[in-house]
Order: structure tokens, then C-alpha cells, then sequence
């Protein structure tokens, strides 16, 4: 899936890139209903923008190089800065706003320790959304529905995403929310109310009555002053996978991006930004979904729908059906990994469980010349045999 090029640094070998593409598309899909409108900033920025804003640098976190002019650039490790300059070239009237504009984008932040491979690299890809209005009570709106959106993207990639009210840090603001996703090996210790599992599922879910129960990360949470019953709390390990800011004037004060309102005045563009992790939520799926023998990808992010295993390879009657089995998935759309290596069918099995897709076709002689294959539904191990019209009949399902 990935190979190491450096510390904190990875190349993203094909099945690793498939399943950026597909977390990708759930990002784009769920922005795009909200009407959100996406654009490229570049990687590159001109450390004058950050010296505007008053924010200096991200620190010696911060890479920033030279080029030939003697001009300072820096790796972008976040974008406010650029995106309100943006805003202030092409925003100009109250009937522009709300807007919320995103990128999908790789970013560099020159981590004292990475670690955890892709969960805390150096070079990472990051969704980063910005929204501007032309008051703060319109734009707390705005963020309810940016927060219910977020909370839509992590249950369609199987995970369970508790928001906890968070420091704002670096990015500054007057609010912000993190959305840790519930695993064993997460880097923090979090503290939540029961109710918030079931109330975060839910298809249309209430986020005034979200915020409002207690969620805590270890640093935050003081046993003493917790409201919630020792039965009704909550204590895991999370991943920190999303974080949304209502930022206020922070940037576009200091930056001139200004605004006329209603009243024919000028007033700074009230701004947020949100962050997801792509690369970062790669990780936390696999950590959250995986057993013994390997990776349980969830459908909606599977490098491929079903993996097919041809137990002898060479065989006319293996090698027909597996060809068919094959072009027919394809036609029917659904993408499908073809083992037709040489391993023995132990290795081909060990292989496909470690991989994790979604579901096992195999095809041996006996089943060749019965017109069947052997099924095997990775998450729950059930395993069927089928006619091949009734196995691709089920992966539709």
C-alpha cells in the first residue's frame, strides 16, 4: 500500500492510492451536496502573505526555503493566509456570501518525531475547507452544517467519529471542534457520554444537541467536574481525523479582506476553516476495521469491491471461468483484483485476508466444472457457493 521513502515520507504504491481516491471521492461528494465549491492552491506560498497576517510562521514545524530571487516560500502546512487573499480579490458584496470553497492538497509539516506511519507523517494530504460570511450569526449556522457534513463523511467511511470541543492552537479562533474516531491504538485517551455514539449514526443528527454532552480528550477532562455518570461515561483511545474552526476576523482583519454588508458598510468577512485528514484517515480506517489475519475494508473506501482467486492457475476450465467471472464483474462495475500467481491456494488465502477486500471469489476445478465459485464475505467470514450469475448477483447487493 505505501513504502517508506524517508521518515515521515511515503510513496502511495497502487492500493494505497485507491483507497486515498475513494476517501477522496467521499470528501468531494458530501462537500459538493453541502454546495460547497472546490478549488487548487498551490503547495508553495510566499512567506510576505504570513507576515501580513501577523502569523509569522508555523514554527519549526515550518519548511521554508529560498528561491532565486532571495524570496522566502514555505511548504504550505496550512492555507488561511492564501485564501484570504483570495477572498479579498473577489469578495466584495454581502450577495456573495455564504461561501465555502475547499482544496484536496498535500501539505508538509516538519514533525520533531514522526511516527505512526501515515497517522503522523511529515508529507501529507489534507482536505482543507474555507467558509466566509458577512456575520458571526450566519457563519455559526454555517458550522453546524459543515460540523452534520463531517460527521456524514466518517459514518459513510464505516467509522464512528466523536466531536470533542477543542483548543484552537496554531489556526487561532474563537471555536473549534476535533472529531477523534474510536481505535485501540489511538494516541489519545477520550472521554464522551454515551448517548454521542448512537446520537453521531444518525442520518439527519441534531448538532445543537450534540455539542451540548460531554466530550473530553485526557488533557481536558477533570473526573471532578464531569457531569456525566460514572455508568453513563465513556472512556476509549481516539484518532484525531477532522477539525473545524470558526475563526472569526483573525485573518481577514489583519489582511484588508473586507466586505459590504446590507447596510452599504464595510466589515471584515467572518471566516472558518475545517480540516480532514486523507492520508491520515487511511490509517484510522485500518485501525478501526482489522482482525487478526488482516485489513476489513469498508465497502465505501475498499481498493477494490472483491478480489478473485484462481486456485489453478494453467487449468482450461479454471482459467475460462476466471476470465468470464472477470470480464462480467468488470461490465457490472464492480472493480475486482485478479490473484492469477502461481502460489499455493494457502498463500493466495493468507494474501487476500491481509488485503481485506470486502469479498472472496475462488475458483478451483471442482467448481470450474460445476459452473460455480466459492464466496466469502470478509467481515463476517460467511462463506457461500454460487452459480457465477448468482455471485455477482450478491456483490451487487
Amino acid at each position: 500500500m505505501i513504502r517508506q521513502l524517508q521518515a515521515g515520507i511515503y510513496n502511495w504504491l497502487p492500493l494505497g492510492l485507491a483507497v486515498l481516491r475513494n476517501i477522496e471521492g467521499i470528501i468531494r461528494e458530501e462537500l459538493d451536496k453541502m454546495g460547497c465549491v472546490e478549488l487548487l492552491m498551490p503547495t508553495m506560498q510566499p512567506a510576505e502573505l504570513w507576515q501580513e497576517s501577523g502569523r509569522g510562521d508555523y514554527g519549526k514545524e515550518t519548511l521554508i526555503v529560498t528561491d532565486r530571487h532571495d524570496r522566502q516560500m514555505i511548504y504550505g502546512p496550512t492555507n488561511e493566509e492564501v485564501i484570504t487573499d483570495i477572498a479579498r480579490k473577489h469578495l466584495f458584496s454581502y450577495k456573495q456570501v455564504p461561501l465555502t470553497l475547499y482544496h484536496i492538497q498535500w501539505k508538509f509539516r516538519d514533525e520533531i518525531r514522526p511516527r505512526f506511519g501515515v497517522m503522523r507523517g511529515r508529507e501529507f494530504l489534507m482536505k482543507d475547507a474555507y467558509s466566509f460570511t458577512v456575520d458571526e450569526e450566519s457563519h455559526l449556522e454555517l458550522y453546524n452544517q459543515i460540523f452534520a457534513t463531517y460527521l456524514r463523511i466518517f459514518k459513510r467511511m464505516g467509522l464512528k467519529a466523536i466531536p470533542f470541543s477543542a483548543d484552537t492552537g496554531m489556526i487561532g479562533g474563537k471555536l473549534s471542534h476535533e472529531f477523534q474516531v474510536i481505535a485501540e491504538t489511538g494516541e489519545s485517551q477520550i472521554y464522551y457520554a454515551d448517548e454521542l455514539e448512537t446520537l453521531v449514526q444518525q442520518h439527519d443528527p441534531d448538532i445543537d444537541a450534540i455539542r451540548r454532552y460531554y466530550a473530553m480528550a485526557d488533557e481536558q477532562h477533570n473526573p471532578e467536574t464531569c457531569t456525566v455518570p460514572a455508568d453513563k461515561l465513556r472512556s476509549a483511545r481516539g484518532i484525531e481525523v477532522g477539525h473545524i474552526f470558526f475563526l472569526g476576523d483573525k485573518y481577514s482583519a489583519p489582511m484588508g479582506a473586507v466586505i459590504q454588508n446590507e447596510k452599504g458598510d464595510k466589515v471584515p468577512l467572518q471566516m472558518g476553516c475545517h480540516g480532514i485528514g486523507v492520508s491520515r484517515l487511511v490509517g484510522a480506517i485500518i485501525e478501526a476495521h482489522h482482525d487478526d489475519a488482516g485489513i476489513v475494508w469498508p465497502d465505501a473506501v475498499a481498493p477494490f469491491k472483491v478480489g478473485l482467486m484462481n486456485l489453478r492457475v494453467g487449468d482450461e476450465q479454471c482459467d475460462s471461468a476466471c476470465e468470464f467471472f472477470y470480464k462480467e464483474a468488470e461490465k457490472r462495475g464492480f472493480t475486482i483484483l485478479y490473484d492469477d500467481t502461481d502460489a499455493r491456494g494457502g498463500q493466495k488465502f493468507a494474501t487476500m485476508d491481509l488485503i481485506g477486500l470486502p469479498w472472496q471469489v475462488v475458483i478451483g476445478p471442482r467448481t470450474a466444472a460445476e459452473g460455480k465459485v466459492e464466496m466469502k464475505h470478509r467481515a463476517t467470514g460467511a462463506k457461500y457457493e454460487l452459480s457465477i450469475e448468482d455471485a455477482l448477483a450478491r456483490l451487487a447487493v
